[in-house]
């Protein structure tokens, strides 16, 4: 049961949620980013993935 929850992953990975630690934990490991940065890409360009994997230029 424990190795189900660390496996989370977002439902819909379209929008990216700061709201759940364990969801900025996943998106700062997929995106290979600090928290500060993640934080900052959603508050300049909204929780989009697409467009904060280009404001990451990732």
């Amino acid at each position: 049961m424990t190795d189900a929850l660390k496996k989370r992953q977002p439902e819909d990975k379209r929008v990216i949620r700061l709201s759940e630690t364990w969801e900025v934990e996943y998106w700062t490991k997929t995106l290979d980013v600090s928290v500060a940065q993640l934080r900052t890409a959603v508050a300049n360009v909204g929780k989009d993935t697409q467009k904060v994997k280009q404001y990451l230029g990732k």
